[in-house]
């Protein structure tokens, strides 16, 4: 099986070669590896359809136009972080144009309505905008997307390491040292366990 890893891996770093060197038919391939569980992960993310697959045509045009930055980390790895970084702006770009056309419709009496944002993405906008994503802010990035592949996307420690390219044991001290600067960040909201007076 890890022998399969290695292969795949060096098949990707080739991959991202030939894309560099402009080779369309080296993306399709790439496209087809990737695409899938890239967008997998992008709709646990975000429930809504249309912007999982803008972001998915994002990722693929910024690996097309930035292929020859990549640093010869695992290529799942920096798909996955460029996936997660159009998924946040296309998240901000929502909220932006959220703000300038007022609060979302109610529904209507014959049945149509807007759609409001669902639970998840009201928690993940939590995440990004909120006090949460203030104090997600304040630790190393390291520990943020140990902590974001851990918790947010629901990784297992191993999946986790692998995306990263880092150690299990890294993985797992790293989201131990995420959590407790994220506890000592949040701390100011509620000061007392219950809420009340302390």
């Amino acid at each position: 099986m890890g022998g399969q890893r290695e292969k795949d891996g060096a098949g990707d770093a080739a991959l991202l070669r030939a894309v560099a060197a402009g080779d369309p038919a080296a993306m399709a391939d790439l496209y087809d590896r990737h695409a899938g569980w890239l967008h997998a992960r992008l709709t646990r993310r975000c429930a809504d359809p249309e912007v999982v697959r803008e972001v998915l045509q994002d990722t693929f045009v910024t690996v097309w136009r930035s292929a020859a930055g990549h640093r010869g980390e695992e290529a799942g790895g920096w798909l996955w972080t460029i996936a997660a970084r159009r998924l946040v702006d296309a998240r901000r770009a929502q909220e932006r144009a959220a703000r300038v056309a007022g609060p979302p419709l109610e529904p209507e009496p014959h049945g149509g309505y807007e759609p409001a944002a669902s639970a998840e993405d009201r928690v993940l906008a939590g995440l990004e905008y909120g006090d949460v994503g203030a104090a997600l802010d304040r630790i190393s990035p390291e520990l943020r997307e140990v902590l974001r592949a851990t918790v947010v996307d629901g990784l297992s420690t191993r999946e986790a390491a692998r995306l990263l390219g880092i150690p299990e044991g890294t993985v797992k001290s790293r989201a131990r040292r995420a959590r407790a600067e994220l506890r000592t960040a949040l701390g100011h909201l509620n000061p007392s366990p219950l809420g009340g007076m302390a």
